[in-house]
């Protein structure tokens, strides 16, 4: 109409329209400005009609739609002779099949009739729309189509089951899980799926709760799973009569309810009282209801792994913080990382772990490298922080600015020192204030911090920590070499010259002497002995103890050529 009226209106009125308009306003009619107005009311014209034929174009699918409804309930109902409820479901709950439907028509202005005739000669697969208004993808029930049936009717089992469902409240578009997931259910004798339904009512449980349960949890239904959905229900109401367990069981969740009562014995196992469970499951309910209950049984192995007593578990459960478990599952994995990163002692890490459980499952620790930047400290340092107060970590959590630690005095650095070497050696065995303790500090050098690290590489190197302990207690100063010396001359020791790592036992001064020593010594007493010139069994001890001039007098000069040799290897090895 508008474009019509601009039409009559002709070219020449429009200019002079247009020209009134803009004298009246004071600007200057020109070619740029004019066609600037015209184009932009014309874009405008444009999207609305545009606009208008969408909302058209869209009146028209629905009214399509409508009629094909119209005409698939009819044919349902009157020609197929299902109940009309059912048939009135499938029509309106079917936007699939009834899209593929009106694909098969070529008549659009008479929807309704040329679908009516389509069907009254093409029966369709009604188990299709069956199965979509249950709430199914075509996608979920392509494979579940009964290969030699197209008519409903044709299946009454499946029909009486359907019905047992729908009339006892359960929305039919929510069948389709239960069908999805419990098929055999459709295949029960008459009266047979009622009574299992009537089973959940007589333990005293409401319509609406046993229609919440079975969707939750369809498989219910089937043999003998309810009896342990039961059990759980028993001890729900034993520890607290007044929790609503229903309202949180989700619909789009499955449960496993053997799961469930096995993590309210276990708990009850571990010394939580009726009352005890029930203020824990009132405050927590996610440790039952989330994953039925796989975090929290998660949660009791890990515990039980770095040795907390079953007391100690349920004492953790009982102190949980307000947090949920899967986000503490996390932060206590995070710190446990954290605490291996920081080369603590498995030792102490499991000794933090069982102490600070909570601590750690609470704190959403930051990243070692934002650490040591921010405290301006090294790994070892970070560690005997952590050792001396676990608690210190809450201040080092995501989200809260961290405070650099104060610098210690020297007189502090060198007490905290002998605090830990003594405790240290505490460890090893050694007694108190003994004489064995005193020349063990004594001999002792650099820092406390870095004997735990040193005493791990004789560990790793394949020693008990009972040999490494005898063997500091004999030979306190192979703790002052670094680690890097420590694994270097172990490896030279085994893998250059072949000796075998439990030589270390016999003589664990051996460590201390330098490799060009080792080296230069052993090499002679392997010429000397090839030659003869010496026993073939001396201790290591006798070898590498033994001063330069006693050795070349005792043992070098007892080959002729003994002197000369021991020169020329002693050039070519310091000189390397």
């Amino acid at each position: 109409m508008v474009l019509a009226h601009l039409q009559k209106l002709g070219k020449p009125s429009i200019v002079k329209w247009v020209s009134i308009g803009f004298v009246n306003n004071n600007f200057r009619v020109s070619r740029s400005n004019f066609w600037a107005i015209w184009g932009t009311g014309s874009c405008q014209i444009a999207k609305n009609f545009s606009c208008y034929s969408r909302r058209k174009a869209r009146m028209m699918e629905i009214a399509a739609e409508k009629e094909a409804q119209a005409a698939l309930l009819d044919y349902l109902h009157s020609t197929r002779s299902l109940l009309f409820t059912d048939a009135d479901n499938m029509s309106r709950n079917s936007p699939h099949f009834l899209r593929k439907l009106l694909g098969k028509v070529d008549n659009q202005a008479e929807i309704g009739r040329s679908i009516t005739r389509f069907l009254r000669y093409h029966p369709i697969n009604e188990f299709e729309p069956f199965f979509e208004s249950m709430g199914l993808k075509p996608s979920e029930y392509s494979t579940l189509l009964p290969r030699q049936l197209m008519f409903l009717n044709d299946d009454p089992v499946l029909l009486e089951n359907y019905h047992v469902l729908c009339n006892y409240g359960i929305a039919r578009n929510k069948v389709g899980k239960f069908y999805k997931e419990v098929p055999e259910i459709f295949r029960y004798g008459e009266g047979v799926l009622q009574k299992k339904i009537d089973s959940f009512e007589k333990v005293g449980l409401s319509q609406s709760t046993v229609i919440r349960a079975v969707l939750s949890s369809p498989y219910l239904l089937v043999g003998d799973a309810n009896l342990e959905f039961f059990d759980v229900l028993d001890k729900l109401r034993s520890a607290d009569p007044a929790f609503d367990w229903i309202e949180h069981l989700m619909e789009e969740n499955s449960y496993d309810w053997r799961q469930m009562l096995e993590i309210l014995c276990l708990l009850g196992k571990m010394g939580c009282s009726e009352e005890q469970l029930g203020s824990l499951i009132r405050k927590h309910p996610e440790l039952i209801f989330e994953n039925s209950g796989s975090n929290a049984l998660l949660l009791i192995g890990v515990l039980t792994k770095f040795g907390l007593r079953p007391d100690e578990i349920c004492s953790t459960f009982l102190q949980f913080p307000q947090i949920p478990i899967a986000k503490f599952l996390g932060n206590l994995k995070h710190c446990y990382n954290f605490l291996v990163e920081i080369e603590m002692a498995m030792l102490d890490v499991g000794r933090i772990v069982c102490s600070h459980t909570i601590l750690l499952g609470s704190c959403t620790i930051k990243k070692l490298e934002t650490l040591l930047t921010a405290l301006r400290v090294t790994k070892d340092q970070l560690c005997e922080i952590v050792k001396e107060s676990p608690e210190a970590m809450e201040n080092w959590v995501v989200g809260k600015k961290i405070k650099r630690l104060p610098n210690l005095t020297a007189e502090e650095e060198e007490l905290r020192s002998r605090r830990m070497k003594t405790e240290f050696l505490l460890d090893l065995g050694f007694v108190e204030n003994s004489e064995e303790m005193k020349r063990a500090l004594k001999l002792f050098r650099g820092k406390g911090l870095n004997l735990q690290e040193r005493f791990d590489c004789f560990v790793n190197a394949g020693f008990s920590k009972k040999d490494v302990a005898e063997m500091v207690k004999e030979s306190p100063n192979i703790l002052n070499l670094s680690k890097d010396a420590i694994e270097t001359k172990i490896e030279f020791l085994v893998n250059d010259l072949g000796y075998p790592v439990s030589i270390l036992r016999k003589f664990p001064p051996c460590i201390s002497y330098k490799i060009e020593r080792i080296k230069l010594r052993l090499t002679m007493y392997n010429w000397l002995k090839d030659q003869g010139a010496v026993e073939p069994n001396l201790a290591l001890s006798t070898v590498l103890a033994t001063a330069d001039k006693l050795f070349i007098k005792t043992y070098v000069e007892q080959h002729p050529e003994g002197p000369a040799v021991y020169e020329r290897l002693k050039q070519t090895i310091c000189s390397h």
